[in-house]
């Protein structure tokens, strides 16, 4: 019988957790354990898994900035680089627990439009959290658009919609093959085209928008956005708060989450059940086997 289609996106906050160094061998052991999580589910499902790339783009655009003698390389090859080094990590690991799996890593391209309102209202967060003393001196140094990111701050940068995974062909040929594909890693490298040429442009593609986007376009049957959240809850932060278990888009809409953390993922998720007539769940890591179960985390279905 041939297993039903999953679109996984991790978080990049998954694979470096909020407060931890940014160093290699926390990323490492994180990678790890995401990777068992992603290696079991595979016993039921066609795993196409996208990651976020917040706070190693963040770190690559500081570790950037840290040499004057040339000009910064722009975000969408820093997207690129974090798509290799985090692909890399995962591709790895996946093979060590998978060993008879085959696992490809793609670089790939994000089409989007050059008007996107996101541009004039940069949102999504990137890069490591400060206090607000720290995050005040680095914008005024250095320019960047910052906002709070719970107790902390954080710089943010444009994040607008994709509008075409440029190579869809490709990850559909993988998946024919019957290989887990790692793709739009940090939500895609942000393209455009002039004039018939393809083009990097300076954001960060939200990546729960593009894994929603990736499922849409491959007939996934179901969408999994695991994050460091263990569900969606209404009142977040309050004595009220109360987490969501089973929902679906209708129910969802009209209440406002954040759109920094959760809006984009509510968001994604609630479009692609709504479009595709597929399942999405939302929560944490750790209990990715049994959130598509219903047993954790907001499973949000077209009808109850």
């Amino acid at each position: 019988m041939t297993k039903p289609t999953v679109v996984i996106a991790l978080g990049g906050n998954a694979l470096l957790r909020r407060g931890e160094p940014l160093e290699a061998d926390i990323q490492r052991r994180n990678v790890l354990l995401a990777s068992r999580q992603i290696a079991a589910l595979t016993e039921s499902w066609n795993v196409v898994l996208v990651h976020g790339n917040g706070p190693q783009v963040g770190l690559l655009a500081l570790q950037n900035n840290a040499y004057p003698q040339v000009a910064p390389y722009p975000l969408d090859v820093l997207g690129a680089e974090s798509q290799g080094m985090i692909g890399y990590l995962l591709l790895q690991e996946l093979k060590n627990c998978l060993p008879k799996q085959q696992v490809s890593a793609l670089l790939t391209q994000v089409e989007v439009d050059p008007d996107d309102s996101a541009f004039g209202n940069p949102s999504k967060y990137i890069g490591p959290v400060y206090d607000q003393k720290s995050a005040l001196t680095l914008s005024l140094e250095k320019g960047w658009t910052i906002k709070p990111d719970g107790k902390y701050f954080r710089r943010v940068v444009p994040s607008p919609k994709p509008l075409n995974i440029i190579e869809t062909d490709a990850i559909n040929t993988l998946i024919a093959q019957g290989h887990l594909v790692i793709c739009a890693g940090g939500g895609g490298i942000p393209v455009l085209r002039r004039e018939g040429r393809l083009e990097g442009i300076e954001a960060v593609i939200d990546k729960d928008l593009s894994a929603a986007f990736l499922a849409e376009q491959i007939k996934a049957d179901a969408l999994l956005i695991l994050t460091d959240a263990d569900a969606v809850y209404l009142g977040w932060g309050t004595p009220q708060q109360r987490a969501l278990d089973k929902v679906t888009p209708d129910d969802l809409a009209g209440i406002t989450f954040d759109a920094g953390s959760m809006g984009p993922k509510i968001s994604a998720a609630s479009h692609f059940v709504r479009y595709a007539q597929g399942i999405a769940g939302i929560g944490a890591l750790q209990d990715a086997t049994r959130i598509l179960a219903g047993e954790k985390g907001t499973l949000i279905t077209p009808t109850l």
